[in-house]
């Protein structure tokens, strides 16, 4: 008896060790999390702290057990678990909110960056789409304006308020029109919204800037330092890898507690240098794997062609300020890289820009910004296995590799390629409808499915 009841306490102290483990490794991330959203969302979109936590992306109920402090004399935000782990994020004018990890704040603060200045120009009073006057009756006479309103309207209602859509925003432009537009209460057009993983296709885009600039090789191995050595498996990893998610590194994106990516963006300070230290699963090239770590990547690589003195300046005076994304914010984590994979700050109409500068063919206001060439290599599948339906860090309506009859939304024409990020962050871009939609939220239904293939095919029926 004595012998079964020793065995029992035994076997309850390791299930409480491994519990207790498993829990610890989470809480830094669970109150990193909090800080860095936090500090974003109060300093760069001018959000609560009640509203971070309960409706804005990010917000999950476990936050309740989150204290968060925001010092607006320091800029910054942190927050604790149950006094046993406490994280803080800084806010720096232009940069977004920065967690700290990896480097002390003093290091952190001590870095500086060449920033542009946004351009001097009242938005208000220039035309869409480089500024947010709408001159005139904008809606084309084939617009069912009723049945336009009546889409739109749908994404506001909550049919489930267990599983919320929370639509914060949409636009819709119709042959370089806005012919529609609604915003939550509480956002407006000047709201900054953040992209979750539509930042992957604006680091694309940057990459088809310096390809035209520079002159890097996609198909040669990519330029990464710990990657130079020939006998590294990982030297035969290219640029295209890269951008089409077939690097072949074992990097777990699903948001679990032994996930790559959850470590990446709220334990490791220099993002870019963890995913390489990575491991290589699959030969690269043969595989489709999403991955943000392959995207922050691209953001180093683009840092290190440019080198410090111009990479700051150069999403903004190479694509934001030249297409009026004016209000635009990328993020940098603890290294001074911008995050590439999950860290941008824009208006919806930002947004819409963005889509209709791939609707332009990369032609914005008179001027080219982006090579024919690179938007289409954009829209062509990987060749990854299952990669049917991604491109250069766009996803494709294509139908997918081994079955020719699915599409991921089915009534929606297949030359459609679209940013996505998790909650529902999108921006569809529809070439033979003239279309360019951007729908941004905090979904939290099953698969953040917030009704996108209806939505979009009633606001294909609605300009017929």
């Amino acid at each position: 008896m004595v012998l079964i009841l020793l065995l029992i306490l035994i076997i309850v102290i390791l299930l409480l060790t491994h519990l207790i483990r498993h829990y610890w490794s989470v809480l830094p991330i669970v109150a990193g999390l909090a800080a860095k959203y936090t500090c974003s969302s109060v300093f760069i979109a001018g959000r609560t702290v009640e509203q971070q936590r309960t409706v804005d992306i990010g917000s999950a109920s476990y936050l309740k057990c989150v204290t968060i402090t925001v010092d607006n004399n320091d800029l910054s935000a942190s927050a604790s678990l149950f006094g046993f782990v406490s994280r803080k994020a800084i806010y720096r004018p232009g940069l977004g909110a920065t967690l700290i990890s990896g480097f002390t704040e003093k290091q952190i603060r001590s870095q500086k960056f060449n920033l542009p200045s946004p351009p001097s120009v009242d938005q208000d009073n220039i035309p869409w789409p480089m500024g947010d006057k709408i001159v005139g009756d904008s809606v084309p006479s084939n617009i069912n304006q009723t049945a336009l309103e009546n889409a739109i309207n749908s994404l506001f209602i909550e049919k489930n308020p267990k599983l919320p859509i929370r639509t914060h925003a949409v636009v819709v432009v119709y042959d370089g029109k806005i012919i529609g537009e609604k915003y939550a209460s509480g956002f407006s057009r000047k709201s900054k919204l953040l992209s979750m993983s539509m930042a992957k296709s604006i680091t694309s885009t940057l990459m088809g800037i310096l390809v035209q600039e520079k002159g890097l090789n996609i198909d040669e191995p990519a330029p990464v330092p710990e990657w130079i050595n020939i006998n590294d498996p990982r030297h035969f990893i290219t640029t295209r890898h890269l951008l089409q998610q077939t690097s072949g590194l074992d990097f777990k994106e699903p948001y679990s507690a032994s996930s790559d990516v959850l470590r990446m963006l709220f334990i490791e300070g220099d993002m870019a240098q963890y995913t390489t230290s990575l491991p290589l699963k699959d030969e690269p090239g043969s595989k489709f794997v999403y991955s943000s770590g392959n995207t922050n990547i691209l953001s180093r690589i683009i840092r290190q062609q440019l080198g410090d003195k111009d990479y700051y300046s150069f999403p903004y005076e190479k694509l934001f300020y030249k297409i009026g994304m004016n209000s635009f914010v990328m993020e940098v984590d603890a290294s001074g890289t911008f995050v590439g994979s999950s860290y941008a700050w824009g208006t919806a109409r930002d947004w819409a820009r963005y889509g209709l500068l791939y609707y332009n063919r990369g032609v914005f206001n008179n001027e080219r910004i982006l090579s024919e060439d690179w938007i289409d290599q954009t829209v062509a599948s990987s060749d990854g296995h299952g990669g049917g339906r991604y491109g250069f860090q766009f996803y494709l309506n294509k139908p997918a590799t081994k079955d020719t009859t699915k599409r991921r939304f089915p009534n929606v024409p297949s030359d459609a390629f679209y940013a996505a990020g998790v909650q529902g962050q999108d921006v569809f871009i529809i070439p033979s409808e003239k279309l360019v939609v951007a729908r941004l939220g905090a979904t939290t239904a099953s698969d953040y499915e917030w009704g996108a293939d209806e939505f979009l095919a009633a606001v294909i029926n609605a300009t017929k």
